[in-house]
């Protein structure tokens, strides 16, 4: 079994990767550093954990684990590992945005399997994807594949609440988002920047816009995705060219009947509905923002690395009822 460490424990993704290494089968937990909560039981803060495990809240980290995930909030990931040194066999997969742009001054490879597979495999440093960039580029990137993306393309998703962290602010109190929804950070998004660079690694003359609108719904967890741009071939064409890019895909399905969040939140999947409206295609997809857009796939990743089956310890069933 492999030691793991989890670095920021007290918030929503942490919490998601605490539930799912407690049960698998190749981990052992090592510890769950968070400076706020030194100390306390890691259930008094993750309270679906009760009567689940009896760890608590660390203020030291075991710089020999073989895995570390680093749950900090975009910014901080950088400068706790300049402060802080791990052991030349230590895994990173880090969940900020810190590392996800390819820059001289890091090495950290782009988690997103679908993707980058093979080089996952060998990477010490991961830099796992955004949960809209999941979505977001999930939906188009078999379209980049070939070449195909031409003009540009619309893009309109809605997150759960889930996706604006613990942290309490106006947008995220329960009399504020209940019975409400609003977009934000029209065409600005900053994960359009990581879904830019996944595209154009396979169609490098991609220079259309993704014109992006993120919407906050009135729900706890999952993104629902809608994307189209000009494609002029047939549905059967389309279907065939995503059905062979996600042939081995672990969690990435192309499915014909409609689709709603009820099929994913809680599992690590990421489902694909395909339709064409005269010369557009409208491409649907849904996934759950903490686990395949955050936690679960950083697992993933981890189960890539270390040369594990990829869906061990993601085989979650949805909250369907």
């Amino acid at each position: 079994m492999i030691q793991a460490g989890i670095i920021g424990g007290a918030g929503y993704t942490a919490g998601e990767l605490i539930r799912i290494l407690m049960r698998h089968p190749e981990v052992k937990l090592d510890f769950i550093y968070s400076t706020s909560q030194a100390g306390k039981p890691v259930s008094s803060i993750h309270q679906d954990l009760l009567g689940e495990t009896e760890l608590t809240f660390s203020g030291e980290i075991n710089p020999e684990a073989d895995v570390v995930f680093l749950c900090l909030g975009h910014g901080n990931s950088m400068k706790f590992l300049q402060e802080n040194q791990f052991s030349d066999h230590t895994k990173i997969v880090d969940l900020s945005t810190d590392f996800r742009m390819a820059a001289e001054d890091h090495s950290f490879i782009y988690g997103l399997p679908e993707l980058n597979k093979e080089e996952i495999k060998k990477a010490n440093l991961i830099a796992n994807p955004g949960c809209f960039a999941t979505a977001i580029t999930l939906a188009i990137l078999p379209l980049a594949k070939n070449g195909l993306l031409k003009e540009d393309v619309h893009i309109n998703a809605v997150t759960g609440a889930t996706g604006a962290g613990t942290s309490l602010s106006e947008s995220t109190h329960f009399t504020w988002r209940d019975n409400n929804f609003s977009a934000y950070k029209a065409f600005e998004h900053q994960h359009l920047a990581e879904i830019g660079q996944s595209l154009k690694s396979f169609q490098p003359n991609f220079s259309s816009e993704l014109n992006f609108i993120p919407n906050r719904g009135n729900f706890s967890r999952g993104i629902h995705c809608t994307a189209y741009t000009r494609f002029d071939g047939s549905l059967e064409e389309a279907m065939k060219i995503y059905q062979e890019f996600y042939g081995d895909a672990a969690f990435t399905f192309v499915v014909e009947e409609e689709l709603h969040l009820k099929q994913v939140v809680n599992t690590n999947k990421c489902l694909l509905r395909l339709q064409k409206f005269g010369n557009k295609l409208l491409i649907t997809s849904v996934l759950d923002n903490l686990l395949k857009g955050a936690s679960g796939q950083a697992v993933q990743n981890m189960n890539l690395i270390f040369g594990f089956l990829e869906t061990q310890g993601l085989q979650l069933k949805a909250t369907y009822f």
